[in-house]
């Protein structure tokens, strides 16, 4: 599955300590903040894979929309299931993502953010741009963060658009071509799901 670039840039923009933090609510500030802390963790060479790995676990819990990522990259197949098929989708495409997230840490100590502006679009999203400079292994990339912010006080990330390629509507086409080859038959993404969880 294409995890890759959406485990890079998740778990870059929300590595953080291992207590609590409330982040500023305005979204730019949020982002920054998120990223700041993503950097000073992953340069901690007293941190353990796996003690990394919870505390992206955490955060991605408390910063990331999962529930509506997950509806989105469904797409219209959501509308026919049932409650009980739509909840252990939820359960497996969180699971799904958290492994993402963890399965690739190692590398991205390297990498270094700069928030470069944000642009209100309504009352509930704000597009927060960013980029990874540019290295001696690796060119500049601009990163945009859709930031949800229908509760003023707590913002949530349920986007990236990373040199232009959403990475949401990546994720729902290609979850729309596993149902497509197998008759729309929604095991057959849980199969998927499971199966990729499950690897160690």
């Amino acid at each position: 599955m294409k995890k890759r670039l959406l485990a890079i840039c998740f778990a870059i923009l929300i590595s953080t300590n291992s207590f609590a933090v409330t982040y500023n609510s305005d979204p730019k500030i949020f982002i920054t903040e998120l990223v700041n802390d993503a950097m000073k963790t992953l340069e901690d060479k007293s941190l353990s894979f796996e003690k990394k790995s919870k505390i992206i676990e955490r955060i991605t819990l408390e910063n990331v929309d999962i529930k509506a990522l997950g509806f989105y990259t469904l797409g219209e197949k959501r509308k026919t299931l049932s409650s009980q098929d739509l909840e252990k989708y939820n359960n497996l495409f969180k699971k799904y993502l958290l492994k993402s997230l963890t399965s690739r840490l190692n590398d991205y100590s390297n990498n270094k953010f700069e928030v470069t502006g944000a642009e209100q679009k309504s009352s509930n999203y704000t597009i927060v741009n960013s980029k990874i400079l540019e290295s001696t292994s690796s060119p500049e990339i601009k990163i945009n963060w859709r930031v949800y912010t229908k509760d003023p006080m707590k913002p949530l990330i349920r986007d990236l658009t990373v040199e232009g390629l959403s990475l949401a509507r990546t994720q729902k086409e290609e979850f729309s071509s596993i149902l497509s080859t197998n008759n729309n038959d929604i095991n057959s993404l849980f199969l998927k799901l499971e199966e990729f969880t499950s690897k160690k």
